[in-house]
């Protein structure tokens, strides 16, 4: 129970404050003056003018509350490491049991770090803020953190915690820890194709001085360099930058004997390939309906850069315009196709035939090409089943189909099973109604001899595209020049923009368009596996965590051409899938996490943040066995630990459950007083 006076005052506080003036003002002259009855006067007015302020008696009843004190036990996966789970949870029992036997304290636990493939490092005082969050600030007396001491959100200063009471930590591990790590200093997060970029690291051993180790780097899998480093010492590498997309490189040093931990032995670094202009030709052997397809579609993207030439005036055409009056730019053939022919990474033949413009030796020139690695797209129409088509020069080696005629009649173009499970028609927007939902074409190359099933077929199931691969190069085969139809819309007009766009993708070799290809994709917390393949069953998959773990999957058919399967990414770093055949790998959350940044455990990090708030930092082991200091109640002191102990502030917080007012000069009791002043007053001036 508490007792109290409070003033609830019957007129405006600034009428209050002039009678207590005027009445110091008065009770001052009449004591300099010595008038008689000064004191009987003074004291007469003084009631009036604390009748006015309205006083009262008040009576609380109170009920006490128990203070709160958090427990926050770092379950990140460096607790994994040596014995410190075991200590850990011994320490925790042993913490908890001891806070409960102290009267008036409530107890919470809260476990932190858990490693969700998202957060970079060990948060714990993210989870003790949480943990507080409705216990108002009087009511807190300390916290006691059970840690590793490999801590990454820890407050600039004690003020920042929100209260003011101690903080713990329990640090668990030994003092003699070993342990190596790759430390990345420099690294690109993008690279041209085809350039080098340079990676910077360090070895870096903690617990020992002087050692040397094998250190070996990998680009997507593959060994590029070994060499050999002392502890401490800072190298570089050049990494050739081979395809668009992720190029993984991983750096990998060799064991220390008796060490922590060989998850941080690896340093990972994801450089982003990125190509500087994708350069393609585009011949076009006369003007047609379809030309400005092909054009439009490239020239809209601002990655290509586009060189095109129409020929609109072959060599034998002579009709006696002097020289100097053409305005036609010659065909530079020897340029183009001789001298700068690598330099291209697409080469388009739209309705191109033999017409003296390219000498035979060129189309040569233009296969050899395509085997070493490069691209042709043929779009064809009457002319490739000429005469004078290209099929009948050295460059037929490298074409899919030889032409044997042409058909003029209406129909829609259609996948194939095999359509259906590649990458580049498959899905195409229309295609899964019958008819497709997109306009007919009315002319098709007709074939035979094709070395590979067509994507899509045409007039009475005729190949309609060829895509096919030779050597290093690939080569696709698009048997109709109606394709244009689409673009303008007739009969409703058909996806050409995604066709024509994944087509020419495919064969730059953009890596989402392999038809077969094996993916790792995170979705959220999960590993997703994915097999691109043109077959009807797939292998199982491996996959390796980051720890080094291991788990064969059986994956589940999804659309046509892909195999699924999802597994947890509870771990950060490096994961890794294979079939045997095909291997894929992804970073999950930042390329080195900070968890396993520095594993080794320590008292110095939370120290200065202990010591600010009255607390203090120990260690739980010491050998084998799990020892906790004595956990005292503290009242009044700014220091709150000792030799073998451990206090917690117990605060006096209450709840009002009751008030009781008795006000001074409300009924009988004010009249009394009132009349007895001015009685005394009168008496007084009576003698």
């Amino acid at each position: 129970m508490q007792y109290g006076i409070a003033f609830t005052p019957l007129v405006p506080s600034l009428i209050l404050w002039i009678a207590i003036a005027a009445i110091v003002m008065i009770a001052a002259l009449l004591l300099l003056t010595r008038s008689r009855g000064a004191a009987v006067r003074v004291t007469a007015l003084a009631l009036i003018v604390l009748a006015l302020a309205n006083p009262s008696f008040t009576r609380e009843d109170r009920e006490p509350l128990s203070s709160v004190a958090a427990v926050v036990v770092d379950k990140s996966p460096s607790q994994d490491f040596g014995d410190r789970s075991r200590q850990t949870a011994r320490a925790q029992a042993a913490l908890v049991d001891s806070l409960k036997k102290v009267r008036g304290l409530e107890v919470r636990v809260v476990e932190a770090g858990q490693a969700d493939g998202e957060t970079d490092g060990t948060h714990l005082f993210s989870a003790l803020s949480s943990a507080l969050s409705d216990v108002p600030v009087d009511r807190v007396a300390g916290a006691f953190l059970i840690t590793d001491g490999r801590v990454h959100d820890i407050p600039a200063s004690a003020s920042a915690l929100g209260f003011q009471a101690p903080v713990h930590a329990l640090i668990t591990g030994a003092t003699n820890e070993r342990d190596r790590r790759i430390a990345i200093s420099a690294a690109p997060k993008f690279g041209i194709v085809g350039q080098i970029q340079t990676v910077t690291y360090r070895l870096d051993d903690q617990g020992v001085t002087g050692e040397r180790a094998k250190v070996v780097i990998r680009r997507d899998g593959e060994t590029i360099s070994e060499r050999t480093l002392q502890s401490g010492q800072t190298s570089s590498v050049d990494i050739d930058i081979k395809h668009e997309g992720p190029n993984i490189v991983e750096i990998e040093a060799s064991p220390l004997q008796d060490e922590l931990t060989l998850v941080n032995n690896r340093a990972v670094v994801s450089i982003e390939g990125v190509r500087d202009k994708l350069r393609v030709l585009l011949v076009s052997g006369e003007p047609h309906s379809g030309e400005r397809t092909w054009r439009n579609l490239l020239k809209s993207d601002p990655s290509v850069d586009l060189v095109h030439f129409t020929i609109l005036r072959p060599p034998e055409k002579q009709d006696g315009t002097p020289i100097n009056e053409l305005s036609l730019i010659a065909f530079p053939t020897r340029e183009l196709f001789q001298q700068r022919i690598g330099e291209f990474q697409l080469i388009i033949f739209d309705r191109y035939a033999r017409q003296g413009v390219l000498p035979i030796a060129y189309f040569d020139n233009i296969a050899r090409y395509v085997r070493t690695g490069g691209a042709v797209l043929v779009s064809a129409g009457p002319d490739y089943a000429s005469s004078t088509s290209i099929w009948r020069t050295p460059l037929d080696s490298v074409l899919p189909a030889e032409p044997v005629g042409v058909t003029e009649k209406p129909f829609y173009a259609e996948l194939s099973d095999a359509g259906k499970r590649h990458p580049v028609t498959r899905g195409l927007e229309g295609s899964n109604s019958e008819p497709p939902h997109w306009s007919r074409f009315f002319r098709t190359v007709d074939t035979r001899n094709a070395i590979t099933a067509p994507v899509m077929t045409g007039a009475n199931g005729e190949p309609l595209l060829l895509l096919s691969r030779f050597g290093e190069g690939r080569v696709a085969l698009l048997l109709t020049d109606h394709i244009w139809l689409w673009a303008r819309g007739y009969e409703g007009g058909g996806p050409h923009l995604d066709l024509l766009r994944r087509i020419s993708h495919w064969l730059m070799k953009q890596p989402d368009l392999d038809e077969e290809a094996l993916r790792l994709q995170v979705q959220g917390k999960n590993l997703e596996v994915i097999r691109q393949t043109m077959a009807d069953s797939v292998a199982p998959v491996t996959v390796t965590s980051p720890s080094g773990a291991t788990r064969e999957l059986t994956l589940s058919p999804g659309e046509p051409g892909e195999w699924r399967a999802t597994i947890p990414a509870g771990e950060l770093g490096l994961w890794q899938a294979t079939d045997g055949t095909l291997k894929a790998l992804i970073n999950v959350g930042p390329t080195n996490p900070k968890e396993f940044s520095e594993v080794t455990s320590t008292t110095d990090t939370l120290k200065p943040l202990a010591q600010a708030t009255g607390g203090d930092v120990q260690r739980v082991a010491s050998g084998s066995t799990v020892e906790l200091p004595r956990i005292a109640p503290v009242h009044s002191t700014n220091v709150f630990h000792g030799e073998g102990w451990m206090g917690v502030k117990m605060r006096d917080a209450s709840v009002v459950k009751g008030v009781g007012v008795l006000p001074v000069f409300a009924g009988l009791i004010g009249l009394l007083l009132l009349l007895g002043a001015f009685g005394a007053t009168w008496l007084r001036e009576g003698r």
